[in-house]
This record gives C-alpha cells, structure tokens and sequence, in this order.
C-alpha cells in the first residue's frame, strides 16, 4: 500500500506548520556554498506544497527566515532575499496551477523594497485560489508577533475601544498574524534538531510534533505523507484522558 493510500483524508491536519532547517548543513556536506541549500531548498517546497495540495490540506506553514536571520553573514541574507524574489516570481505559475494562494506573516515592513514588492505582487494574484494557503513566514519572530499584538490590545484598551476586563484567549489570538487560520495541528522540523524556534509559540500550544533527521533539501511530499500517518496514529486528548474521549 502506498504511503498517501495510508492516510484517512477524513482526519487530515486542516493546518501543517514546518521549520524548514538544514539546507546549510546540506550544502556543507556537498562541499558548497550555504546558497546552495537555500537554492536546492526550493525543490523541497515545491513538492511539498503540491503534496498538500494532492492530501488535501487546507493550511501550510513555511518558516522561511526568522527575524534572528537578519544576523547571518550579510551576503548570505542578501543571497537569500535575490532568491525569494526569484522563486516567487517563477513559482506564481506553479500556485496558479494548484490553486494555492499565497500569504505571508511577520514584520515584512523590514523586507527590502523589491522582496515586498514582488511578495505583494504574488499575494494578490493568487487571493482568490481556494485548494491550500501557503503561509510564508518572512522576518517572522514569535516573541515579536506576541509583543506586537500586546502593545496593539494595550493601545485599544487605553483609547475605550477594547474593555481590559473582557479580554480572552480568542480576544488576544485576534492580534495575532494568524487570526485567520486554525492553529496548527502538526508541527514538522527537519534536520534532527529538537527545538521550535521561536515559532507560532502561542499557535503551537497544542499541536502534535514530529521531528524528521531529513535535511530539509531531501524532504519530498513522501516524507510529508509519513508525517501524517504519524499524527494520525497519535491520541490528541487536550488535557482530558484516553476513557472521556471514548
């Protein structure tokens, strides 16, 4: 039986998050440049999305370069943002094609001009494609979008139009950039490290993780299809026990 064939679509993650580590690892081993793992990293999304576009998966989120990123070598962060402009720009065709619409959080006010430009380009033309949203997660700092989403309740309450006292976790989920979409329910990591990162720390709170050694340039729609059976096989009980969910 195939891998896909062993997946109840029935009790698919409505939303997949993914730390998309090791491509410089990668690259090392090949004896080349860190770019190059970034660049041979694309191939890795590209099958991936259209993975979850073939299961069936409603939400797929990228960790594509973290606020902490800004402190890599300065050629290798300006590699990087070339490379995200370009593979938007050749990769809109491919999300047209598989219905995907693209969305992107984090502080992209920081991105550079011709990044956001081509980032906002894309966004908009794929707005109305139904199959998966792609989330990409660009300067993005889990700290950052917490604090940020404080400061925004904290201006509201000061200027009456939010009551303090009325505040919930829905309320403060509201602030965040992901207030329109479910949490994740699955969580991947590639490369065999054991950490999250600073990523969606408030979203994650409940979501199933599943860590893979794969550098991420060697993930392939396979390895997304073996996550899955793995969370399908996994008893999610949210702090009830085993007999109250029979």
């Amino acid at each position: 039986m195939s891998l896909i064939d062993q997946i109840d679509k029935e009790r698919l993650p409505k939303h997949v998050a993914i730390i998309m580590d090791g491509n410089g690892r990668w690259a090392k081993e090949k004896g080349k440049l860190r770019v190059f793992g970034h660049q041979n990293g694309v191939v890795s999304v590209r099958d991936t999305v259209e993975g979850a576009v073939e299961l069936g998966i409603k939400h797929l989120t990228l960790y594509a370069f973290s606020t902490e990123n800004w402190n890599r070598p300065k050629l290798e962060v300006m590699a990087l943002m070339e490379l995200l402009v370009s593979t938007i720009n050749k990769e809109t065709k491919t999300l047209m094609k598989n219905g995907v619409r693209l969305n992107a959080i984090g502080n992209l006010e920081s991105l550079p001009e011709k990044c956001y430009r081509q980032l906002a380009e894309t966004i908009e033309k794929t707005s109305q494609n139904k199959a998966c949203t792609l989330t990409l997660a660009l300067s993005y700092s889990s700290r950052w979008e917490i604090t940020e989403a404080a400061k925004s309740m904290a201006i509201n309450v000061r200027d009456g139009k939010l009551n303090a006292e009325e505040i919930t976790e829905d309320t403060f989920a509201s602030y965040l950039n992901t207030c329109d979409m479910p949490d994740p329910e699955l969580m991947i990591r590639t490369s065999g490290e054991h950490r999250i990162s600073n990523y969606l720390l408030w979203q994650l709170a409940y979501s199933e993780l599943y860590f893979t050694t794969k550098l991420w340039p060697d993930f392939r729609r396979e390895d997304l299809f073996e996550a899955v059976i793995d969370f399908q096989k996994r008893e999610r009980r949210f702090g009830m026990t085993s007999e109250q969910l029979n």
